[in-house]
């Protein structure tokens, strides 16, 4: 009998430890169209999720913008060309990132001096920018918040100016325009 009271003992400690217990788990009790139930992360760890832009140095933006256009098929306007494309996580939500070329003076990019800059798409800014800054990174400026998200630049070991972009995705889909795809 005290056999017996102990392997219930551990039968229901092993289930109870398999219960998530991650605050960044959030369990949704949806089933999809077989019948499987899944469950919904709620992730907010601080970190880069995807590619937000590309933008470069141009002799002249607006030709090069055409070029692009005309010969690449890129959908374009006066900010470049957004990319259209699909959350991997959340299929019916629409994300885009920017490709955008630059006047060759221009001063958006600096401290850096190199011909390019890159966005990441990134979750949780605020905490990503408290973590960059106990592990010493340089931060360029503040966080700016706009309609379509908030944005800070930060720097890396190599003297690369990075964008950081926690975007708001619907306000761009409700923008509307032509999106490359």
């Amino acid at each position: 009998m005290k056999n017996l009271i102990i392997i219930l003992f551990l039968i229901i400690l092993t289930t109870s430890c398999n219960t998530a217990t991650d605050k960044n788990e959030i369990k949704n009790n949806q089933t999809n169209k077989s019948g499987q139930k899944k469950i919904i992360m709620n992730d907010t760890i601080p970190k880069v999720t995807g590619i937000g832009g590309i933008f470069f140095r141009s002799k002249n933006p607006k030709e090069t913008r055409e070029w692009y256009g005309k010969n690449l098929g890129l959908a374009i306007n006066d900010f470049g060309s957004p990319f259209e494309f699909r959350n991997a996580n959340r299929p019916e939500e629409i994300n885009y990132l920017n490709w955008n070329p630059f006047d060759e003076g221009t001063d958006y990019f600096a401290p850096s001096e190199k011909e390019f800059m890159i966005n990441y798409r990134v979750q949780n800014i605020e905490g990503l920018v408290k973590k960059l800054k106990e592990n010493g990174v340089t931060i360029v400026d503040k966080i700016e918040e706009f309609e379509y998200g908030k944005f800070v630049h930060i720097m890396d070991l190599e003297g690369n100016k990075i964008e950081l972009w926690e975007p708001i995705d619907s306000i761009l889909t409700k923008m509307g325009g032509a999106t490359t795809k």
